[in-house]
């Protein structure tokens, strides 16, 4: 996408895909100055999308909301119209009745007639209408994006909210080796030091250290109200016990009662979830309600209503995952424990609640500590949109693998999780933690590994 004003000359035209939308409904304002073009198979498609509780329907029912605003305020959107904020390009609907095709007609080379190759023919009509001008097919599709590039379609995917180097994503920790003695020594016995101790001018808030050298070691994190490194001390909780110093920290940042925007990252089996959950029924009495959410991606993408039975039986399996969890913190206790039968009067009295995402929008979030699991397959504005519902004592914990996709929109870069923690790491009121070691069994370990 552009990056600096352009002469009307030098305007380029971007073509937004149905993909594009769902992903973000207000992409039609990321592209600064240029001129942005909707096909009208993309409306036809939105309007498949409005009727339901996921994301994408909420995303298609404000688009169409912008669009209608739009309407209202000019006579149609077959011609150029001014986008309605400051230093914008223009926006029309473009109809698929086409006579000047400046290329090949999509639906002839793939042989089939459908939406995408109808957007693809929008692409090379504009292409032929405005030859002066760079033409470019916007879609979070990959194989949309390689079908134009094999018809010379200039392609790109949605880059707002995209992560450029996701290799480099900020991990929350670091190991200091050769750490002198005296000032491990200092930890262990004041239960702090400075930064300037370790040769860091300016740590970020609540960022966590392994500090060694050949004889002794600590666990230690930036204490941003006292402007020390504090010692971190191992913890069990609900009778977990951290296996790493990784888990130790995680656990560490869930309990601070200053943080209260927590994300963990890391693959199957490091303990993200379980910890969050341990965590959050440690502290419940600090709070009026604990919820555990995550967001519904059906198997083959294939809408929920196709599985049997009521809305419940429908939504269990997706929510089976949060209840092994809680099972297994349950069972860490002898059923003549009374703590073993709190967990079943939590459920019961909703102090507890264990829901699909979609069932969170338009709650408020106050007095609320909130699970987000499985946070890699929201977008940029769905976690936006969670955070912004905070209110007053609220701490929300997102959790997730950026690598573990399972949505067809979205990848390591592009996630809401991933966006999260590479815009918000040097906030006061936040920590991460990236897991890297498996503590599941010896054979989960394995499949990360090698497969």
């Amino acid at each position: 996408m552009a990056k600096k004003s352009t002469s009307a000359k030098q305007k380029k035209i971007f073509v937004l895909d149905t993909s594009v939308i769902i992903y973000n409904h207000s992409a039609i304002h990321s592209f600064e100055d240029n001129d942005v073009v909707i096909p009208i198979t993309v409306l036809e498609e939105l309007d498949n999308f409005k009727k339901g509780n996921d994301t994408k329907n909420f995303e298609a029912r404000e688009f169409i909301r912008i669009i209608d605003r739009l309407a209202g305020k000019y006579q149609g959107l077959q011609n150029w119209i001014p986008l309605d904020f400051p230093g914008a390009g223009q926006f029309k609907v473009e109809l698929n009745g086409f006579h000047n095709l400046h290329g090949p007609d999509a639906e002839k080379v793939f042989g089939e007639k459908k939406p995408d190759h109808r957007i693809l023919n929008v692409a090379t009509h504009l292409r032929g209408e405005y030859p002066d001008r760079k033409v470019i097919l916007v879609t979070k599709d990959v194989n949309l994006r390689i079908k134009a590039k094999a018809l010379e379609i200039a392609a790109e995917d949605f880059q707002t909210g995209k992560i450029k180097d996701v290799d480099s994503l900020y991990s929350g920790k670091t190991m200091i080796e050769g750490v002198d003695k005296g000032v491990i020594d200092k930890i262990y016995q004041d239960g702090s030091c400075t930064p300037e101790d370790l040769g860091i001018p300016l740590p970020v808030p609540h960022h966590y250290f392994i500090l060694r050298n050949h004889s002794s070691s600590a666990m230690a994190f930036f204490n941003p109200a006292t402007g020390l490194i504090e010692r971190v001390e191992k913890r069990t909780i609900q009778r977990i016990t951290p296996r790493n110093a990784e888990q130790v920290f995680a656990l560490h940042a869930i309990l601070n009662p200053d943080v209260k925007l927590v994300t963990l990252q890391g693959v199957a089996g490091t303990g993200k979830t379980l910890l969050a959950l341990a965590g959050a029924l440690e502290m419940r009495r600090n709070f009026k309600q604990v919820f555990l959410a995550r967001p519904i991606v059906p198997l083959s993408n294939k809408d929920i209503g196709f599985l049997p039975g009521d809305v419940s039986a429908k939504l269990n399996p997706y929510m089976e995952p949060l209840f092994d969890n809680l099972k297994f913190i349950k069972n860490q206790y002898d059923e003549r424990d009374k703590e073993y039968h709190q967990f079943d009067e939590l459920l019961e009295k909703e102090k507890l609640l264990i829901q699909p995402l979609a069932y969170i929008r338009g709650r408020s979030l106050s007095n609320i500590i909130f699970i987000v699991d499985e946070a890699q397959n929201l977008t940029p504005h769905e976690v936006k949109t969670i955070i912004s519902r905070a209110g007053e004592n609220t701490k929300i914990i997102f959790t997730g693998d950026i690598y573990q996709i399972d949505t067809p929109y979205l990848d390591s870069q592009s996630n809401g999780l991933s966006y999260l923690i590479d815009k918000i790491k040097h906030h006061p009121i936040y920590a991460h933690m990236r897991l890297e070691k498996g503590e599941r069994s010896e054979l989960a370990n394995l499949a990360n590994d090698l497969l």
